[in-house]
């Protein structure tokens, strides 16, 4: 049993380890141990209540047997114990284990078990999970210790809801990416389809008629439209398929840049005087996808023959900069309705889920400049 003195150092680590964002069962496994410890119990468990909330499913657990783990992976949300402390969303203690006993099929309840309790995991009185401990002898803890694990449960409680947040976001993140997916699709391909529409009547009636200049003509615009289409096709699965190199954003750029050379012959300068540079990976993959869309418009829309990426330190924070010599953002379709407005749609609410400012202008000299600045913590934007 750990000593009275080691509960506020175990809040103070969980508190700190949900700020810093730990992985969540990482977190679990984790302090399940040193919290099976501070109450003198045997085993515990970690369960969480699933989407439709009729299921609380495991998720960690230490010192229960395999068969009573396996017996346990789901229960019902109201069953027994777990959903009393659920449903009345307090500490509940209890040494009648004959339902655990008779679900599990073992000898481990009322015999190796004596006594158990449900601690609700719950934040703003939702409650999102349960975690049990299990104990040989059948003496409720103290008021103090149950104290202790009830702020503990708060404390998870709140990680829970964090990762439910998480999922939200993400679950909305995909259908936004489907919808800019569908968007660019239909900019960059309906139009080319139509054209071939149209064209194609004018070929059966050119063939019919026997007139063979007129029918090469329009199968020459139906032949270099479809492949048009194609290549826009592949350039937005290509780009919807983009991913982070998982060696990092200064290695994912160095990919992204050299493919983009080898495919358009477009000549690309490239200075990045912050390497060593290490963010949160979902910061990563949002500068990343939006350094890719700056590089798309680029290819698809610019007429450039040189490019520049820089990445580099300001008082600002990070500063990333792509520019270009073409026809500027007006010639480029920078106005909405424009061939670039969904890419640049997309760009700038990448921008705004990292709290950065990116702004999309003319180049002096001609060209466009798509500018990206992300404050950084002080001392994280030194030169490399």
């Amino acid at each position: 049993m750990l000593p009275p003195s080691a509960a506020p150092a175990i809040l103070g680590e969980i508190a700190s380890s949900l700020a810093a964002g730990s992985d969540l069962r990482e977190l679990l496994d984790r302090f399940l141990e040193p919290i099976v410890r501070l109450a003198d119990a045997q085993a515990g468990a970690v369960r969480m209540l699933s989407l439709d909330g009729e299921h609380l499913e495991l998720v960690s657990s230490i010192g229960l047997p395999p068969a009573v783990a396996q017996a346990e992976r789901h229960v019902g949300h109201d069953c027994g114990l777990c959903g009393q402390g659920a449903g009345r969303q307090q500490v509940v203690w209890s040494t009648d284990l004959d339902g655990c006993a008779a679900r599990t099929h073992g000898d481990f309840f009322g015999h190796e078990c004596q006594g158990a309790l449900a601690v609700p995991l719950q934040h703003r009185d939702r409650v999102l999970g349960i975690y049990n401990l299990f104990f040989a002898h059948g003496r409720e803890p103290s008021p103090a210790v149950l104290g202790v694990l009830r702020s503990i449960g708060e404390l998870l409680g709140l990680a829970l809801d964090n990762l439910r947040l998480e999922a939200e976001n993400l679950r909305a993140g995909l259908a936004h990416e489907r919808q800019a997916m569908a968007a660019e699709i239909h900019d960059a391909v309906a139009q080319d389809l139509t054209f071939i529409k149209m064209r194609l009547p004018l070929l059966r009636d050119a063939i019919e008629g026997n007139q063979r200049e007129s029918a090469l003509a329009y199968l020459e615009d139906v032949r270099e439209t479809l492949g048009q289409a194609h290549g826009s096709l592949r350039e937005i699965v290509t780009h919807f398929r983009a991913r982070i190199d998982p060696r990092g954003l200064a290695r994912a750029l160095d990919v992204l840049t050299a493919r983009f050379c080898v495919r358009t012959g477009i000549d690309l300068h490239v200075a990045n005087r912050m390497p060593h540079l290490e963010l949160p990976e979902a910061a990563e993959a949002e500068l990343f996808q939006i350094v890719h869309e700056a590089l798309a418009n680029i290819e698809r829309h610019s007429g450039a023959r040189h490019s520049w990426l820089n990445v580099e330190p300001t008082l600002a924070g990070l500063e990333i900069r792509v520019e270009d010599d073409g026809v500027g953002p007006a010639g480029a379709g920078g106005t909405a309705g424009g061939p670039g407005h969904h890419g640049q749609a997309i760009m700038r609410e990448r921008a705004q889920r990292l709290g950065a400012e990116l702004s999309i202008g003319p180049r002096a000299g001609g060209g466009t400049v798509v500018r990206c600045v992300l404050p950084l913590p002080q001392g994280a934007g030194a030169p490399a």
